[in-house]
């Protein structure tokens, strides 16, 4: 156990009322049938009920005096553990109630025998009986210990509680920073210099809630650092320094796509090759690994990075920055008194100072210096003050008795505990449950209250609200307390700061227990949970039998795309014998068949099963009465659900979300009444469960697909689904089948008119309808709430509905609708005023027979696209004319594979990304000097009109620029490609297919060649498919600003000039050029090492080469990749005498189906540490002292 660790338990805390509450609830609402001999039962729970109530008088006065007093403690520990019994008794008898009641229910009464069977079988057993009589004795034995603490009742309506939140504000809102403009200032003064000083990673070291994490979010969401990096990522470390999560992390961060990846060197090359070329930020949060040859393996990725490029770091750990390399750290100090203050304002008041509140403001600075400068203490303490604003409930935490057990050396402890103590019950048990959590854990909101509902925590209030809105509120309640804090990474999910979890797991001692690698007696656990690994042993699972009451068996994954395996030791001994289960989740493994053992767990009321392998679920699900909550999303292989699933009249929440083998419902769904969760409603042909099935889910909110809708046979039981009805609901799919074949499209239409959902729907989606039309319900402006509509693949449909009056709509998506051949003024809307005010987002894609985008019809003076940021038209073969003019607010236009469209770019002051591709022409009109454009993509383009004014005024700020198979664009080059030497931000160019360009870089006396002349800005050059490019120009190497150079299928490519090389250049790719023999020409003397400063040089599939050099590798070079050069015979042509001292830098080598490489001599000098991988080749073993693969 930590120091810290040692003292934060020294001041927990044992909350027991709130639990009794609940217990005393159950027992008073049970409702018995008259049956001969449940007298008895009943008396026996009304001795239990009296035991409970004559406790839970003293527990206010217990849970008060505990802070001070160990024995009180001690007993409250004691009766907390009997309370969790107590609940699994009721809970059993409750459950058994329910069963009979459903039994009634489903069969009705049978004979007086058949009646006295149930009875005997289950009520009278000795067994039961026995259980109820051991818990009210066992509450019977705490009485002589009670009377010797002398507890008293206290009046609860009188006591010292705190009062409830007052409305928190919205989490959109950010919170106010408050002192750390100079640190901010200097950690961008190191982000924007180059790293010629060392300076690539920038480490922020500092003690934990002092701040580090923030000032990291502050730089990364600079809008000056925004626009200086192309890439940027977050990603957290934690203590689990694992490489492969990580390096997986940031690629999915830099690329916005999931990566199923899990091999390390795939995930390296393709992370290398994201960020080959580009500037990148990445951020490193919260790292404790010290290991350099862990950081080594991490960095490789980054080898090949631009100068602008960084890495942040945020420790607690100097000895972190050291490991990783950096030549300084900035060392955070603690915040001075004064931004403690407003910080603690800002939490407590809302506001930056006590102006609006001058009566508080000086207990507030006595409250403040407790926090000894450090911003998670002032934040806690604040969110704690703002429960009560008023001087008398400020100076009683200023007066607490808690500051006076504070560890010296834990400063932040007191202000933690104090934020906890002065929760509400309620809440106190949600907040310890969340020390399940591993540390650094993403969750979303959702997930947490679905396990707290699970757990009993969310008891309905008063006023009737519903258990999620409950559990809304107790979360939002945490939030607000700066208990739980919102993910810098994704603003939709959560986390809890370390030294929060600290003290979560302090609170819940025995009754919460993390698996990490420690073991601990388990007798009175109830909560685990553990990190899923690829492999989970019996090893990871000793010791837990012990814990035969165990509530909650919780894995979590840190990454949803990676398969891992459980022993089968875990379902067929383990889980079994662990009855009192509440909450038990699979998710992720590689399970095919759950065992039928899951029915025998009554308590069950939270199971999770998603991204399993399971065919189907054992009928002994059924028998699930409690069961709330049922997780299948992505069970690939799931092809039905139990058949008399109708019996779990509990169940709130089913998700099959990403299933597409399950045949249908089940018979009698619309039993479920209690179903609030529905993420799939799946209709199949002839039996099973009707659409009309779906007008009994009356509760059901948030998001619905409803699929098969090809086998609705009578169109009017679409009207029984009573769609209109389900105001809850925010999202709607519609589906039928991608078979097109013996469709009716006049039932289709028929079904889809009925199928009117309430207006207050936010999405809505529309998939393989075969209708003519689409009904009037689509498009209508009564819709006044949608967002987002996708219409796909609807290959009848002849016209669009007029979606420009939908007045909140944002996003829309019209992809494959074959019959549609124009678009005029039933789109935008006849005689509107505006059109589409709020469209932010308008793709269009695949439109086959789409011929004309008719302007001139709609009411000129109307008002069209306002607020359009993006405009995508993606294969459309017969558009003709033009694109909208008159875009004010677009930032981003994608046309591609559109053959006889001529794009007209006018009057777009916005614009900032430009990709066309495959069109017939390019017009550009109204370009200025300060246009915002930043990358421009050209593609198979055969006519442009006015690139030359394009080429003098609109690239002036173009910094990437692709042009690719534009052979009249290239033909401007002697007058005009010469211009972009003037551009000032031109840092990225791709070349592709200029099929008369021979040199790069200008030579005078070869004026009547192709040449491109580089602007002086340039950092990234790529050349492609130019067939007759035989050189570079000398002047090339005087492109001081030029850092990568690549070559991709230039077959006339010989070799390459050592003294023509940009003198800065640091990474070189030459791929698939298929001729080329000597990497630098061969017979000069000039010493490459002495003319460029290369770092990393990749070639691959050249199949001519012979060598690399006549002469020495460049000396600062660092990695070196070979691969599928069949005739390279060595590395330079001196051979393996040769002494290659000069490059000792070298750090990784990668040699790969080189089968002809007789010689390789990697430095002499270079370090031992260096990462060596030979594969395929003709390697000499004695030159490595690492091994070869």
């Amino acid at each position: 156990m930590s120091l810290l660790s040692e003292a934060l338990s020294a001041i927990r805390e044992v909350v027991v009322s709130n639990f009794f509450d609940y217990l005393l609830d159950k027992l008073g609402s049970f409702q018995f049938f008259q049956f001969p001999g449940e007298k008895q039962i009943q008396e026996e729970l009304e001795k239990l009920k009296k035991e409970l109530l004559e406790i839970r008088a003293l527990l206010d006065d217990a849970e008060e005096r505990q802070i001070k007093e160990q024995s009180v403690k001690i007993w409250l520990s004691d009766l907390q553990n009997m309370a969790y019994d107590v609940d699994d008794v009721v809970d059993e008898v409750e459950t058994e109630i329910a069963r009979r009641n459903l039994k009634l229910e489903r069969h009705g009464s049978s004979s007086k025998k058949s009646r006295l069977d149930t009875f005997n079988d289950v009520f009278c057993n000795s067994d039961m009986m026995s259980k109820i009589k051991d818990i009210t004795s066992r509450l019977k034995d705490l009485e002589p210990r009670k009377n010797q603490l002398q507890l008293r009742m206290i009046d609860c309506s009188k006591s010292n509680r705190i009062k409830e939140l007052q409305q928190p504000t919205s989490l959109e809102i950010e919170t106010q920073v408050y002192g750390r403009d100079k640190d901010k200032g200097t950690i961008l003064e190191l982000v924007f210099n180059g790293d010629d000083n060392g300076n690539f990673v920038i480490p922020i070291v500092g003690m934990g809630g002092i701040g580090k994490t923030t000032l990291a979010q502050l730089v990364y969401n600079d809008a000056t650092v925004h626009d200086h990096f192309d890439l940027k990522a977050w990603v957290c470390v934690s203590d689990d320094f694992d490489v492969t999560r990580i390096t997986k992390a940031i690629f999915q961060a830099v690329t916005s796509e999931p990566c199923n990846d899990n091999d390390l060197n795939s995930l390296q090359r393709k992370l290398k090759e994201t960020l080959s070329g580009k500037n990148f930020l990445i951020v490193l949060d919260d790292v404790w690994n010290e290991n350099y040859h862990d950081w080594t393996i991490l960095q490789s990725p980054f080898l090949t990075r631009t100068p602008a490029s960084k890495i942040i770091v945020t420790t607690r750990s100097f000895a972190v920055s050291s490991a990783m390399g950096a030549s300084f750290a900035h060392s955070l100090e603690v915040l001075s008194e004064d931004g403690c203050l407003s910080v603690f304002a800002q939490h407590a008041l809302g506001a930056k100072d006590f102006e609006g509140h001058p009566n508080l403001k000086e207990v507030a600075e006595k409250i403040v210096r407790k926090c000894n400068g450090l911003p998670l203490a002032a934040k806690t303490l604040g969110g704690l003050a703002r429960t009560d604003v008023d001087l008398d409930a400020w100076e009683k935490i200023l007066e607490s008795e808690i500051w006076k057990l504070s560890d010296h050396r834990f400063d932040i402890i007191p202000a933690l505990q104090l934020s906890y103590h002065h929760l509400p019950p309620h809440l106190k048990r949600c907040f310890a449950y969340c020390s399940i959590l591993p540390k650094d854990y993403e969750f979303q909101e959702k997930e947490i209250i679905l396990l707290w509902r699970a757990e009993g925590f969310l008891r309905e209030a008063r006023d009737k609200r519903s258990i999620e809105d409950l559990g809304h509120k107790y979360f939002r309640d945490l939030v607000s307390r700066s208990l739980l804090q919102i993910s810098n990474q994704d603003r939709s999910r959560f986390v809890m700061h370390d030294l929060i979890n600290d003290l979560a797991q302090s609170i819940a001692g025995d009754i919460c227990f993390k698996i990490e690698g420690g073991q601990k007696t388990l007798k009175h656990t109830r909560h685990l949970s553990y990190i899923g690994g690829m492999y989970d042993g019996i090893k990871k699972f000793i010791g837990i039998s012990e814990a035969q009451r165990l509530r909650t068996f919780l894995p979590f994954r840190l990454s949803n795309y990676m398969p891992c395996w459980v022993t089968n030791d875990v379902l067929t001994h383990l889980l079994p014998n662990l009855k009192c289960l509440r909450v038990l989740s699979l998710e992720g493994y590689l399970i095919y068949k759950l065992p039928d053992f899951i029915g025998d767990l009554k308590h069950l009321r939270y199971l999770n099963l998603s991204r399993t392998f399971i065919k189907c679920l054992p009928e002994s699900i059924s028998t699930l009465y409690n069961l709330e909550t049922l997780l299948l999303s992505w069970c690939v292989e799931l092809e039905k659900l139990p058949s008399e699933m109708e019996n779990l009249v509990n169940l709130c929440y089913l998700d099959i979300t990403g299933i597409n083998r399950l045949e249908g419902m089940p018979s009698n769904f619309c039993r479920l009444s209690d179903l609030q969760t529905l993420s799939k409603f799946i209709l199949q042909k002839g039996k099973g469960c009707q659409i009309r099935e779906l007008g009994g889910l009356s509760n059901l909110k948030g998001q619905l697909c409803i699929s098969g809708l090809e086998n609705v046979v009578e169109a009017q039981d679409a009207r029984k689904a009573k769609l209109h009805e389900k105001s809850g609901l925010d999202k709607l799919e519609l589906m039928w089948s991608e078979d097109f074949n013996n469709r009716n499209g006049e039932i289709e239409t028929e079904v889809l008119d009925l199928l009117h959902p309430s207006t207050k729907l936010k999405e809505l989606g529309l998939r393989c309808y075969y209708g003519m039309r689409l009904v009037k319900w689509i498009g209508d402006s009564s819709f006044n709430k949608l967002l987002s509509l996708c219409l796909e693949f609807c290959p009848n449909c002849i016209s669009l509905p007029s979606f420009g009056q939908l007045p909140l709509l944002e996003n829309l998506i019209i992809k494959a609708l074959d019959n549609v051949t124009s678009v005029g003024v039933e789109f935008f809307g006849k005689n509107a005023p505006n059109a589409f005010p709020s469209l932010e987002t308008l793709e269009f894609e695949n439109m086959l027979k789409w011929e004309n985008w008719n302007f001139c019809e709609v009411n000129e003076e109307a008002r069209k696209f306002p607020k359009l940021r993006e405009l995508r038209i993606v294969n459309c073969p017969e558009l003709l004319g033009s694109i909208p003019e008159n875009l004010p607010s677009l930032e981003k236009l994608v046309i591609s594979y559109c053959e006889k469209l001529v794009i007209s770019i006018q009057s777009l002051p916005m614009l900032s990304e430009l990709d066309i591709e495959g069109c017939h022409g390019i017009v550009y009109k109204g370009f200025v000097d300060d246009s915002s454009l930043k990358r421009v993509c050209f593609s198979r383009i055969p006519k442009f009109t006015c690139a030359a004014e394009w080429l003098t005024l609109g690239s002036i700020k173009v910094e990437s620029l692709k042009v690719d198979d534009c052979e009249e664009l290239y033909s401007l080059q002697e007058n005009n490609w010469g211009l972009l030497t003037q551009s000032i931000s031109l840092g990225e160019l791709s070349i592709g297919k200029w099929s008369q360009l021979v040199s790069i870089g200008a030579e005078e006396e070869r004026e009547e060649l192709m040449q491109l002349k580089i602007p002086c800005t340039i950092q990234k050059l790529t050349i492609r498919d130019c067939e007759r490019l035989e050189k570079l120009s000398k002047t090339l190497h005087y492109v001081s600003s030029l850092r990568v150079l690549e070559f991709w299928s230039c077959p006339n490519l010989i070799s390459l000039s050592n003294n023509n090389l940009p003198k800065n250049l640091k990474s070189l790719v030459i791929i698939g050029c298929t001729n080329i023999r000597c990497l630098f020409e061969e017979g000069e003397n000039v010493n490459i090492g002495s003319v460029c400063l290369l770092e990393h040089l990749n070639i691959s599939s050249c199949p001519s080469l012979i060598s690399l050099s006549n002469n020495n590798l460049p000396s600062n070079l660092k990695s070196l990749a070979i691969i599928d050069c069949k005739n390279l015979r060595c590395l330079l042509e001196e051979g393996e005498n040769i002494n290659l001292s000069s490059a000792c830098l070298l750090e990784r080598l990668y040699v790969d189906n080189c089968p002809s490489l007789k010689v390789v001599c990697p430095p002499q000098t270079s370090k031992s540490s260096a990462s060596v991988h030979v594969k395929n080749s003709k390697l000499c073993p004695t030159v490595f002292t690492t091994s070869a693969v």
